[in-house]
């Protein structure tokens, strides 16, 4: 007799089912329905708003679409496949049918196999009540006689229902980063892949959202988010044939990568995050952020330091003064962290540009005669901590690491290395147990010697341009994209093991590691080496719709930009800034005593609202993307009695018509007391003080001045404001 698993029966510790017809997979706001037959494919039923019992009971098969949970190649040849691999006979046909589904706390596990061959194929979903998050993953384990290759491995497959579906995702560059395109979803295909090798989300991202009535909106419609959690290359792909579906799947990109699975050796595919919302992108982000705070990102609970960071102000140009200058000016603006970044390093070749010395991790005692304690005494001196930059996954070839370790790094085998920043960068080549070990002990010598460094910047400033490993056997090259980054994720473990403390950025080229593979063992990432406030705009909001403030470091600069030379007022650059980790890249002495004290009062306000910005709900409300004329977000805490509103004007024309920005996110009956923060006008706002319901700030919004009137030498054609609400 067959058994119906319904909702109450999931809520059980542990259970075993031999033959079962529906699985309910859910949080508090979300149902996923599967359809898991004894000898049969599991089927997906539903995936959406909650469903309660009596609904479950009369849920309809969804009709005109292919919902093979796991599909496999082989037996439909001209669908697509989430896996595909060449047996130990050299079959390339697979088939999965059920042999048992099992439900552990929050993990539930559907076991496949192929009645062939001893395949087995575990499909893993884990639940997050509350964050209203299901991640998916698959384990592949062989049990043949022989090796078997696995030439497609996705983690999971998705079907969407056709309609008026719009995707949203996430494309750039160096110093372009998460620059968001939306666009419908229309018949073929749709495939975003990166091939980087090191970092993975440059040129495109491995998250995506599907808003499923039309073009998203922020704070309503039906929308589901998918987030790839790997630090690898990656293939997300949308195909829409002739059916009613379009089919999401999601994983490691295998070109290249053909994995040989050995016998009794089981593959781990990335978890892959999925939420859904009835509320719109912003609803899925708020989902994506305090789960990525509470369970993903390290320290999550923590609020971050206001740091300035000396690349900018110094570039390569360290020296023992120069740093204690630099902390003395962070500290009298109320900063709470100094970052000495590139440029402190290397005794046979000491580290003066970009092409020599990664790899020797020695103090250049030309440079800081004093060495790293003479840096952690001025900062004690100053009353802040001390942080340091290392790009440990690196070398150059005028290095002693090369000189003694040529077969460390990354090249193809017969062949010259290929060459990459300066000139002489190359990638040391994780799948190395050696590698691993030396990467760790630059952490691990640093640390142990300095205990007191409380921050690590760890950048990694180059692709994998050359495929080949001179570890792995030749038979195995193509393992070389995974198995580097099993490695990283091997060292970063040691590393959080040993020093579970210290605060890690991961900077890669800038927002070369905005993933949610990497973060578990970081506290932040550099959003992108483009500090424009403008263009900072966009990125940011791009990359709000994944990462909450608390893991996005943003900076005050100096002007003209050093990327894109624009100039820009230094109250828009606080404001762009104080919407995420809050931090400086400038160089103080160069600063007027009006602007040190400008910062020094954003400081302290910054630390009045970093509980709310780095762990508050976020509403964005006007797009850049729209081209309005301006920008708008705001954060708003769980109990709904503070709130931080940003407006940013985004060009400025004279008889210019922007349109009031209505609020979200607030409880309508409550009344909340406006104060203007970083404030230059030389006349308050008029409704500074004044208090306003919910309800009238969502429904009417606030009349925002066009432009900022400091006294007239101030002027400028850039205006910015930041609000903040507090209930009464």
């Amino acid at each position: 007799m067959k058994t119906k698993i319904i909702t109450s029966m999931l809520l059980c510790l542990s259970t075993t089912m031999t033959w079962a017809e529906q699985v309910v997979i859910e949080t508090k706001n979300i149902s996923m329905v599967l359809d898991v037959e004894k000898g049969a494919q599991p089927k997906y039923v539903y995936f959406g708003a909650k469903l309660n019992g009596k609904e479950l009971q009369t849920l309809q098969n969804p009709e005109g679409g292919r919902m093979d949970v796991y599909p496999a190649y082989g037996l439909n040849t001209p669908a697509e496949a989430a896996l595909a691999m060449r047996h130990s006979d050299g079959n390339l046909s697979t088939a999965l049918v059920v042999e048992d589904f099992q439900r552990s706390g929050n993990i539930t596990t559907i076991q496949l196999k192929d009645p062939a061959y001893p395949i087995i194929v575990n499909l893993k979903y884990k639940t997050y009540q509350e964050e209203d998050i299901i991640e998916a993953w698959t384990e592949i384990t062989n049990n043949e006689k022989q090796t078997i290759t696995l030439t497609t491995f996705a983690s999971a497959m998705l079907p969407i229902r056709r309609g008026d579906v719009w995707l949203s995702h996430f494309y750039g560059s160096w110093a372009n980063e998460a620059r968001l395109v939306e666009e419908p979803l229309t018949p073929g295909q749709k495939v975003i892949v990166n091939k980087d090798g090191t970092r993975n989300s440059h040129t495109d991202h491995g998250e995506v959202m599907f808003s499923l009535d039309g073009k998203g909106q922020e704070n309503a419609g039906q929308v589901i988010g998918a987030a790839l959690c790997y630090s690898g290359n990656y293939r997300l792909k949308v195909t829409t044939d002739d059916t009613e579906y379009h089919y999401f799947f999601a994983g490691i990109n295998e070109d290249n990568s053909e994995y040989h699975l050995k016998k009794g050796e089981t593959f781990v595919t990335p978890k892959l995050a999925l939420t859904f919302s009835q509320s719109g992108l912003s609803g899925v982000s708020r989902n994506f952020h305090k789960w990525g705070r509470k369970y993903m990102l390290a320290h999550g609970d923590k609020e971050r330091k206001i740091l300035l960071n000396s690349w900018e102000g110094v570039y390569f140009d360290i020296n023992q003064q120069g740093m204690d200058q630099m902390m003395a000016d962070i500290a009298s603006m109320g900063g709470e962290l100094f970052v000495m970044d590139d440029g402190w390093f290397g005794d046979k070749y000491p580290r003066k540009t970009d092409n020599s010395s990664l790899g020797d991790w020695v103090v250049d005692k030309n440079k800081l005669p004093e060495g790293i304690e003479g840096l952690l005494r001025d900062a004690k001196k100053h009353g802040i901590k001390f942080g340091i930059w290392i790009e440990p996954e690196m070398a150059n070839t005028t290095s002693e690491l090369y000189e003694a370790h040529p077969d460390w790094i990354i090249k193809a085998p017969k062949r010259d290395a290929i060459l990459g920043r300066g000139g002489t960068q190359v990638v040391l080549d994780l799948a190395n147990p050696k590698v691993q070990d030396f990467v760790f002990s630059i952490v691990d010598n640093l640390m142990t010697k300095y205990p007191e460094i409380d921050y690590i910047k760890w950048d990694a400033n180059m692709p994998i341009m050359n495929h080949g490993s001179q570890y792995l056997t030749m038979n195995d090259q193509s393992h070389l994209y995974i198995e580097y980054h099993r490695g990283f994720e091997k060292v970063c473990q040691r590393v959080r093991a040993k020093f579970p403390d210290v605060t890690i950025q991961a900077c890669a080229s800038g927002g070369g590691r905005a993933n949610w593979g990497v973060l578990p063992y970081f506290d932040e990432f550099w959003v992108s080496d483009n500090t424009d406030a403008l263009q900072r705009i966009y990125m940011q909001w791009g990359t709000s719709y994944f990462f909450p403030a608390i893991a996005m470091a943003s900076h005050i600069s100096a002007t003209p930009n050093h990327t894109v030379f624009r100039t820009t007022a230094l109250k828009y650059r606080i404001d762009v800034a104080m919407s995420g980790r809050l931090g400086m890249e400038i160089q103080p002495k160069n600063m007027t005593d009006d602007e040190k004290e400008l910062c020094r009062k954003a400081i302290a306000e910054y630390k009045q609202i970093r509980p709310i910005v780095q762990f508050g709900n976020i509403y964005r409300l006007v797009s850049p993307y729209d081209k309005k004329g301006l920008a708008s977000m705001m954060y708003v805490t769980d109990t709904k009695d503070k709130a931080v509103f940003y407006w940013w004007k985004t060009e400025s024309f004279q008889n210019e018509h922007l349109p009031r920005v209505k609020m979200a996110g607030l409880e309508a009956d409550r009344m909340y007391k406006v104060h203007e923060l970083n404030r230059i006008d030389l006349k308050p706002m008029t409704v500074e003080g004044k208090s306003f319901s919910g309800a009238y700030l969502m429904n009417h919004g606030l009349d925002i001045p066009y432009r900022n009137e400091p006294e007239w030498s101030k002027k400028n054609d850039w205006s910015s404001r930041v609000l903040l609400l507090e209930s009464e």
